[in-house]
């Protein structure tokens, strides 16, 4: 028998959903509660490494996910120059194997999609529009009160809640992301033909300039400045100053203004990071994703880190015959140092870049191949 016979997951983002696949598959009874009130129907795209897709074929979504998004094997350096001109085109390390490509790009509503109906199908209840509001663990158990004022007892609450963490805050963890310095743009565009795989230009007036393919006719754009406060403008003002910004880069990026309208999809988002300290529990509420450790998208790791804090804590549950602070802190244990090396990874190669730091003093390449070989063996 598993450690556990009902299970409550907060958030039903892509760790949230990915632990409750695995447990509902074995028969754990699992219940996602989601503060929003359906699934996403807009959204940027996401860019998945091998490792994340790895995970996502354990969790049987492996087909749906690769016809619905766009794979590459490579990645492609431009100079930040009036032509866009190539420089290098890297091969991509198959961080999940062989049989599995290096990154694939979606839309992450459509990620979503799948994922919570894929949970669905495995036997969990998913309620939208609806959070905890209050937690009481004993020994035994944790009782849950939530927002439509219904409450329920279960052997285990997970919470997958995200950078803002209801339940991290909840169980007295104070951890919280901080702001690195740096804040992204991100467009949904049509995908020009010449755009096949992921690249990037270092320099000119944004940190980065890169997009992403994330299906047959489509893809994301963003661009990485200074952190500033963005907040007020209007969709036509901020698509105004993401075609200014763009307005430094050619190849590719001349398609990219061209199909910009004042209906463009634009998202602005800060860098932040954060890790949860051993433990990633408090009785028997334990953390997962972005609620445990955050980090910007230098590494683009975000997601598949939190998919393998779900593999490994449900790995666990299902293989331990109960539920203690032994188990869950194996679970920290195998967590918490591979998800803080991709977080300082990821927060030092931002740090380079704001600190215009010469390239033959930062190790872009090495800290990119340290990370590679780390997520490529099973955590």
């Amino acid at each position: 028998m598993p450690a556990v016979r009902s299970v409550l997951v907060v958030g039903g983002g892509a760790a949230g959903c990915a632990t409750a696949i695995l447990l509902a598959e074995a028969g754990v009874q699992v219940e996602i509660v989601e503060s929003r009130p359906g699934v996403p129907g807009v959204g940027s795209g996401i860019t998945l490494q091998g490792n994340a897709l790895r995970v996502l074929r354990d969790l049987g979504v492996w087909e749906p996910v690769r016809e619905a998004g766009y794979a590459f094997d490579s990645l492609g350096i431009r100079a930040p120059d009036a032509a866009g001109t190539l420089v290098a085109e890297i091969p991509d390390v198959r961080t999940g194997g062989p049989d599995l490509p290096g990154t694939l790009g979606m839309s992450r509503p459509a990620l979503a999609r799948l994922l919570l109906d894929r949970a669905a199908g495995a036997g969990a209840t998913v309620r939208f529009g609806t959070a905890p509001t209050a937690l009481r663990q004993d020994g035994d158990g944790v009782e849950v009160t939530f927002s439509d004022g219904s409450g329920r007892r279960y052997d285990l609450v997970v919470g997958a809640d995200g950078v803002r963490s209801w339940t991290r805050s909840a169980i007295g963890i104070a951890t919280e992301p901080r702001a690195t310095g740096m804040g992204i743009w991100r467009a949904s565009v049509p995908r020009p033909a010449g755009v096949v795989r992921t690249d990037l230009t270092h320099g000119g007036r944004c940190y980065i300039a890169g997009y992403c393919p994330t299906g047959a006719d489509t893809m994301y754009a963003y661009l990485v400045e200074d952190v500033q406060d963005r907040t007020g403008l209007s969709q036509a003002e901020q698509v105004a100053v993401f075609r200014d910004l763009a307005g430094a880069y050619g190849g590719p990026w001349d398609d990219i203004r061209e199909c910009l309208t004042d209906d463009t999809r634009i998202n602005y988002a800060r860098f932040e990071s954060h890790v949860v300290d051993a433990p990633w529990h408090r009785g028997r509420v334990v953390l997962v994703g972005d609620a445990a450790h955050s980090c910007p998208p230098t590494v683009a790791q975000g997601a598949a880190q939190g998919l393998e804090d779900a593999a490994v804590l449900a790995e666990l549950l299902l293989a331990g015959d109960r539920v203690d602070d032994e188990l869950l802190g194996r679970y920290t244990a195998r967590r918490e140092p591979r998800a803080r090396e991709v977080v300082d990874a990821s927060v030092q190669i931002g740090q380079w870049m704001l600190d215009r730091t010469p390239p033959a003093e930062a190790d872009v390449p090495g800290v990119m191949q340290r990370v590679s070989a780390l997520v490529t063996e099973r955590p």
